[in-house]
C-alpha cells in the first residue's frame, strides 16, 4: 500500500499533504490525553513492532503478497490519536531511510495508511464493543473485525485519491475492483496478526490496552425500585515495583520479538509484489512512477549497502530499522507525555 512517487499528481499530493499535516496536528493534541507514564513506552514499541511486521510479506493470491498496515493494531493498543502518530513515524522512517513509499507521496501514504485505517478500524471496534459482552474475548473479536475492514477501506481511499489525481489514464472501475479484491484477502492476514497481538497483550497486561479500558460494569443496586451505581470500592494498594517489572518485561519481550521478526524471520517473507504493486503493474498505473529520492540510501530496499550476503544485509537493515523506529517513536511519545505533565502542573493550571 506504500504509494511511490509519480502515481499521484503534484496538486493532489499537496492537498493530501495538508490533510496529513492537519491529522498529525490533531493527533499530537489528542495523544497527550491518551499517553501516561505506563503507555508512553508501549507506544514507541508499537511503532517498532509495526515496522518489523510490515517486513513480513505473506502470500495472498497467485503472485501477490500483503503485509500489515497497523492502524487497527495501534489504535486498539494505544488509542486512535497515538495510532496515527505511530504509523506516521513508521512511514517516515521507511520513506527516508529505506526508499519505501515516495517522499512526495508521504501525504498520500499518511492519509491512507495512518489516518483512514485508524479512523475506520477504531469506529468499527468501538461499535462492536458496544453490542458485544463486556469481556476480554470481545476485545479480541472486535479487533479482528476492525482490522479486517480497515484494509479494504484503505484500498477504497487510494482508489478515490487516484481517481482525483492519478497520473495515468486507467479505468477507475478496474482499479477499484482489483484493489478492493486483493486487499480483502490481505485484510484477513491483517486481522489475524492484530487479533493475536491484542490477545497476547491483553492476557498479560489488560490495563495497558487502550481498547480494553472500562470493560467491567459498575455494580448496581436497586434503591426504591431504581437501579443506581454502587459506591466505588477503595482500590487495593498497587504494587509499584511489580507493575514496573511487568511493564519492563513486556517492553523487552516486545522489542526482542520485533528484532527477531525484522532481523531473521523477514528473510523468509514472500518475495511477491504486494497488493498495490501488483495492481499497479497489471493495470498500468505505474507507467509514470519515479525513482525514489533516496534510492541511493545505504539502507534502500531493506538491505545494507556493500554487504553481499542477502540474509545478513536484510537482517541487519531490519534490526537498524527497528532500532531507529523505537528511538524516534519513544522520543515523540515521551515528549508528549512530558508536555501533558507540564500542562497539568500547578504552575500551568492557574490554581
Amino acid at each position: 500500500m506504500h504509494v511511490p512517487d509519480g502515481f499521484i499528481d503534484a496538486p493532489t499530493s499537496a492537498v493530501t499533504g495538508v490533510v496529513a499535516a492537519g491529522a498529525l496536528a490533531v493527533s499530537l493534541r489528542g495523544a497527550r490525553r491518551e499517553l501516561d507514564e505506563r503507555t508512553a513506552p508501549l507506544a514507541g514499541l508499537v511503532a517498532a513492532f509495526i515496522f518489523a511486521v510490515q517486513m513480513l510479506n505473506f502470500p495472498v493470491a497467485a503472485g501477490t503478497s500483503g503485509h500489515l498496515l497497523g492502524g487497527a493494531l495501534a489504535a486498539i493498543l494505544v488509542g486512535p490519536y497515538t495510532a496515527v502518530l505511530c504509523v506516521s513515524v513508521v512511514l517516515l522512517m521507511q520513506g527516508v531511510l529505506f526508499a519505501d513509499g515516495g517522499l512526495t507521496a508521504l501525504g498520500v501514504n499518511i492519509t491512507d495508511m495512518a489516518l483512514v485505517t485508524t479512523v475506520v478500524s477504531y469506529a468499527v471496534f468501538r461499535g462492536l464493543l458496544a453490542v458485544l459482552p463486556r469481556k476480554r474475548r470481545s476485545v479480541t473479536v472486535a479487533s479482528f473485525v476492525a482490522a479486517l475492514v480497515s484494509v479494504p477501506a484503505a484500498a477504497v481511499a487510494f482508489t478515490l485519491i487516484y481517481a482525483i489525481g492519478g497520473t495515468t489514464d486507467v479505468s477507475i472501475g478496474k482499479v477499484a475492483t482489483a484493489m478492493i479484491g486483493v486487499h480483502v484477502l490481505i485484510g484477513i492476514g491483517e486481522a489475524v496478526i492484530t487479533a493475536l497481538t491484542v490477545g497476547a497483550v491483553i492476557a498479560v497486561r489488560p490495563d495497558l490496552v487502550h481498547g480494553a479500558r472500562g470493560l467491567r460494569r459498575r455494580l448496581q443496586l436497586r434503591v426504591n425500585g431504581a437501579l443506581v451505581d454502587a459506591p466505588a470500592a477503595e482500590p487495593a494498594a498497587p504494587a509499584p515495583a511489580a507493575a514496573r517489572t511487568s511493564r519492563r518485561t513486556l517492553w523487552v519481550t516486545g522489542l526482542v520479538t520485533s528484532l527477531v521478526l525484522a532481523g531473521f524471520v523477514s528473510f523468509y517473507a514472500s518475495a511477491n509484489p504486494d497488493g498495490l504493486e501488483k495492481v499497479a503493474h497489471d493495470k498500468g498505473i505505474d507507467k509514470k512512477a519515479k525513482e525514489h529520492a533516496t534510492a541511493d540510501s545505504p539502507l534502500a530496499d531493506y538491505g545494507v549497502k556493500d554487504i553481499s550476503d542477502a540474509r545478513l544485509s536484510g537482517g541487519l537493515a531490519g534490526v537498524i530499522g527497528v532500532g531507529v523506529t523505537v528511538v524516534a517513536g519513544s522520543a515523540v511519545f515521551w515528549a508528549l507525555r512530558r508536555r501533558r505533565t507540564d500542562d497539568a502542573s500547578p504552575v500551568n493550571t492557574g490554581v
